[in-house]
């Protein structure tokens, strides 16, 4: 097919942009390409092209009820289903696709994508995230009404952060792939004899088809990551959807194939496999000899099957944590309070960030309001949760829509874990009157007890949080250790105004490898990072055995082959 973007177009279009990315990365500095804010997309904006706020939503609306047909090989039928957690039907049909005719076909467009090198597959890659970008405002309403997540988490999580993790990611892969030279001359003297002269060649080889499992919550930023560090290393990606979440990763492939084949690319190279009920293709797929590498977002029992079974594959997983706040001391209590308040109610506590165990020492803790006891400080923070929502509006903008019956089920079972110390209760959403919208609940636990410990120590995902009593801070810091270590933590938090307390914590996070936040009491919270800056997981704890991003991220998705010849 005839290219309508070429290497020279793309390069003057997009390698600014990288290069920026890859001074990021090294710097750790705040920058992102993607604007944060609603209004600056659409006419008369910077972003020339993009959708504004009614077009994305047109664009959305227009979807409903539709046929998809992405004209991947091997469509054999087609799969329905989604429906909102906000009670829309979407009614979307998505292509059902033959294994058999799709993965040879995807091995079929490896060599010359291959053989384009690491700065033109980076860079069209960079026009896939800007096309994406572009559409930010559809995207918005895709991932809303497949995850629950509120209108404005929607559009900054996976829209702006989603795409700013994406780019870090072929930013990470383009810097690992050209530490090597492409050529080298080598002479190596023999005395007497003339020199021994070779010229190697060097070649960032794909290891084959990746699968991009995608979860329910976040489809797109836990997507993007290994989608794109994938594709940037040289290799085919089939994203296989969460069945309740196809819509906003259906729109990336689409995305994806419409530049690959623009760039003059077989756009075979992203495809899409949607899966019937029951049918369980993520397994399926997970074993296939063709696919050699898996990026996987979500519960243990799944991470684990895919880290014992898929032995042909490089497996990069995400799985559940119990994520731990150390409250010892602090100088800002209502600062303190605020912060907890939000990072327990943002998008009704469904992040694999987001805080569950709260350690609070049975003797209580010194403020700057002065001494608070157990009792108050639970108490101060759930008041700090129901001031924060007690206006309906902020409440459905806060905390979007219970993505599942399983998260509802367990913040009903919660009250029989223990003493409720914030009763849940039903935010009624007048857009949506079949949205599941309720506050979180928090549970006072007594860490010294065992019945407790079965409930602190197994991850309660959804908005369900736990005050546990220890006898000390000493003994908070004990009980953080064995959580990281048995349990494993996306982020830990700490609070304290003692040195010898944050070292402890500190020395904890660094053996047991885990993300830690302290003293947070202003506009950033536990549960955010920032691409470019911070890293999402650690990858050395039972969490996740990734880190998004670093260099192991992607530099076991290609090997390096050297042809030698005589000079």
């Amino acid at each position: 097919m005839a290219a309508q973007l070429t290497a020279h177009q793309l390069t003057d279009k997009h390698r600014s942009t990288l290069d920026q990315a890859l001074d990021a990365i090294r710097t750790r500095a705040y920058w992102s390409p993607h604007p944060e804010h609603p209004k600056a997309y659409g006419e008369g904006s910077a972003l020339e092209g993009s959708l504004s706020a009614a077009e994305g939503k047109a664009a959305f609306d227009a979807l409903l009820g539709s046929r998809f047909d992405l004209g991947q090989p091997g469509t054999d039928g087609w799969v329905t289903g989604e429906v909102s957690p906000y009670g829309i039907e979407l009614g979307v049909e998505y292509p059902h696709t033959d294994l058999d005719v799709l993965l040879p076909a995807m091995r079929a467009a490896i060599p010359a994508w291959r053989d384009a090198g690491p700065e033109a597959r980076a860079l069209v890659c960079v026009e896939i995230l800007a096309r994406i970008s572009a559409r930010t405002h559809e995207f918005a309403h895709a991932v809303m009404h497949t995850s629950g997540q509120a209108f404005m988490m929607a559009f900054q999580a996976g829209g702006p952060h989603a795409q700013d993790r994406g780019l870090e990611a072929v930013a990470y892969a383009y810097a690992e792939q050209v530490r090597t030279p492409d050529l080298a001359d080598w002479s190596k003297p023999q005395g007497k004899k003339d020199p021994l002269n070779l010229r190697k060649q060097f070649t960032a080889v794909p290891r084959g088809i990746a699968l991009m499992i995608g979860c329910n919550t976040f489809p797109t930023w836990n997507g993007y990551p290994g989608l794109f560090a994938s594709l940037a290393t040289g290799n085919p990606v089939v994203v296989k959807p969460h069945p309740r979440a196809v819509l906003p990763l259906a729109l990336t492939v689409q995305v994806a194939r419409e530049v690959l084949a623009d760039a003059g690319f077989d756009p075979n190279l992203v495809c899409l496999a949607t899966e019937r009920p029951g049918e369980g293709i993520a397994k399926t797929l997970a074993v296939r000899p063709e696919i050699r590498i898996i990026d996987y977002t979500g519960s243990t029992a799944f991470g684990d099957w895919l880290e014992t079974n898929a032995r042909q594959a490089q497996v990069y997983t995400e799985k559940a944590g119990v994520n731990t706040v150390v409250i010892d001391s602090t100088d800002n209590y209502k600062g303190m309070l605020s912060n907890l308040a939000f990072s327990l109610s943002l998008y009704s506590g469904q992040m694999c960030t987001t805080p569950q165990n709260l350690l609070i020492p049975r003797d209580g803790i010194l403020t700057d309001a002065g001494p608070r006891s157990y009792d108050e400080v639970v108490s101060d923070i759930a008041g700090a949760v129901s001031g924060l929502l007690g206006d309906d509006a902020r409440a459905n903008a806060l905390l979007g829509a219970l993505v599942n019956p399983d998260v509802k089920a367990r913040l009903e079972a919660a009250p029989g874990l223990g003493e409720v110390a914030l009763p849940t209760r039903t935010v009624e959403n007048p857009e949506f009157p079949d949205a599941v919208v309720r506050t979180p609940v928090i549970v006072k636990l007594d860490g010294t007890k065992p019945d407790a410990e079965a409930a602190y120590l197994s991850e309660c995902f959804g908005p369900v949080s736990f005050a546990v009593a220890v006898d000390s801070a000493a003994d908070a810091v004990d009980l953080l250790r064995r959580t990281v270590r048995d349990k494993g933590a996306m982020t830990v938090g700490a609070y304290t105004t003692s040195d010898e307390v944050e070292r402890a914590v500190e020395e904890v996070c660094l053996e047991e490898c885990a993300q830690l936040s302290l003293n947070l009491t202003g506009g950033v919270y536990v549960n955010q990072t920032s691409a470019f800056s911070d890293f999402h997981g650690s990858g050395g704890n039972p969490a996740a055995n990734a880190a998004l991003c670093d260099g192991a991220f992607v530099s076991n998705r290609f090997r390096v082959v050297e042809v030698r010849r005589e000079a």
